[in-house]
């Protein structure tokens, strides 16, 4: 699918891939060309955001002139996520550039999550030691819930004694919610779909299964 042509000097994304600010300006430094031994051709264009001064590589067909590859691409939230958990996924990475407030975003689908289990009663910390009771998530994950906890009540609480977090903080929160909602919905959600596909017969199982 065609992304951008080569020929933008800048790359209109809604979004910079890396510190997620809303209308970046994305302009082209470079470009050039690659070539394997067996033919291949292709063009790339090295874009960098203007804010964050990371880049941003778009590329395809040598031949073709719209850009059909980004790196690093944009990150997409699946649909097996519960509606509310997704959009607090979805706004904690929009808000990378605010680390603060994206944190406390990160705690909030921890909490949509498990409220989506069924556990609904108590607090945060209440409900991520009876999700590691009853065996829904691990405890390494509960003790990596606890941290995205912690971390958000220290925002949330403005704590004299703590530093104001980075933005490597908050991607690690947002990592760690990412593979949380990996494990509870998207992975079963996509076992459950594996094992409703019928499966595939060749002519030898048509002749077994006719027999």
């Amino acid at each position: 699918m065609a992304i951008y042509p080569f020929e933008n000097e800048n790359l209109p994304l809604r979004r910079c891939p890396h510190c997620s600010i809303a209308n970046p300006l994305i302009r082209l430094e470079y470009s050039f060309a690659s070539a394997a031994a067996g033919g291949n051709q292709f063009r790339w264009n090295v874009y960098v955001c203007t804010t964050c001064a990371r880049p941003v590589i778009g590329g395809g067909d040598r031949f073709n002139s719209f850009q059909t590859e980004l790196f690093p691409s944009s990150k997409v939230i699946s649909e097996d996520l519960p509606t509310k958990a997704g959009a607090f996924l979805q706004q904690a990475m929009d808000s990378l550039h605010a680390p603060s407030g994206s944190i406390m975003l990160c705690a909030s689908c921890v909490d949509a999550m498990l409220k989506e289990k069924g556990l609904k009663n108590g607090g945060l910390y209440k409900r991520i030691e009876l999700a590691a009771e009853s065996g829904l998530i691990t405890s390494d994950m509960a003790a990596w819930a606890h941290e995205v906890r912690l971390d958000a009540n220290d925002e949330r609480h403005a704590d004299d004694s703590a530093e104001l977090p980075s933005e490597e903080d908050a991607k690690k929160c947002i990592d760690f919610v990412n593979a949380l909602g990996d494990f509870m919905f998207v992975l079963p959600a996509r076992i459950e779909r594996g094992r409703e596909k019928p499966p595939e017969v060749g002519h030898a199982g048509l002749k077994s299964l006719k027999s």
